[in-house]
């Protein structure tokens, strides 16, 4: 292999070959990220159930914001994702998204994500 460039192993066949190393270290640090931000949602989660089941009206006031983070914290998994997606197929040179696979995110700025499954239309 050149210089700068490994394989990613668990992949199908040579679906990682010659992988830049930018891009596995990309994809590393992003599910690093994700992982950090899906244990964050478990002790939220937990502790928006023990809030809801004490029944304490400083407790159940508290869950708004512990759900707002919540939901902030998914919005941001899901953001990472959609880059990783994006990351893949640019790795790949496009072969998923050529091959008919869903993997396209388009962004709107302040409007949700909106998903774009080729085949689909």
């Amino acid at each position: 292999m050149e210089g700068g460039e490994t394989t990613l192993s668990g992949f199908g066949a040579g679906a990682g070959a010659g992988v830049d190393t930018k891009v596995l270290h990309a994809f590393q640090t992003s599910f690093v990220q994700v992982q950090s931000l899906l244990d964050q949602n478990r002790v939220l989660i937990n502790e928006i159930n023990q809030n809801h089941e004490s029944k304490v009206p400083g407790d159940l006031s508290r869950n708004v914001g512990l759900i707002r983070e919540l939901n902030n914290n998914i919005r941001r998994v899901v953001d990472l994702y959609a880059d990783l997606s994006s990351l893949f197929a640019t790795a790949e040179g496009g072969r998923a998204a050529s091959e008919g696979g869903s993997v396209g995110t388009v962004r709107q700025a302040g409007a949700g994500h909106k998903r774009i499954r080729s085949g689909l239309d």
